[in-house]
């Protein structure tokens, strides 16, 4: 991954009501909210090089990026937002992938909580 993008697994929404309605595909993929596993994490968001940095950039030395890490990490259970992720295929497996500023909340396994 790249920058604040994220690899999320999306949990497989329920297809039937509490009614016992079957909804068609297109219902859940409309929602605007949407839950998933995190997979993988980018780095993080670019920094501006320090003087050192720039020094190394005209020719005087080695410059290596820095980030702000993300707050997400993998193995998060993440609230986000459908409109701002894309939606990919690796090994005939569905995967979004959602820049950090879509993700609404995250649950960690030291908490307890499964959603």
């Amino acid at each position: 991954m790249v920058a604040d993008r994220i690899l999320l697994k999306p949990h497989n929404p329920a297809n039937q009501t509490s009614g016992g309605l079957y909804l068609p595909p297109s219902v859940k993929e409309k929602e605007a909210i949407q839950t998933g596993v995190v997979m993988r994490v980018g780095p993080g968001y670019p920094l501006p090089p320090e003087q050192s940095d720039i020094d190394s950039f005209l020719g005087e030395g080695e410059s290596n990026p820095r980030y702000m890490p993300l707050q997400v990490q993998e193995g998060d259970q993440a609230v986000y937002l459908q409109k701002h992720s894309f939606e990919i295929e690796i090994h005939e497996e569905n995967y979004m992938i959602v820049p950090q500023s879509a993700i609404l909340m995250v649950f960690r396994d030291s908490l307890g909580l499964d959603i």
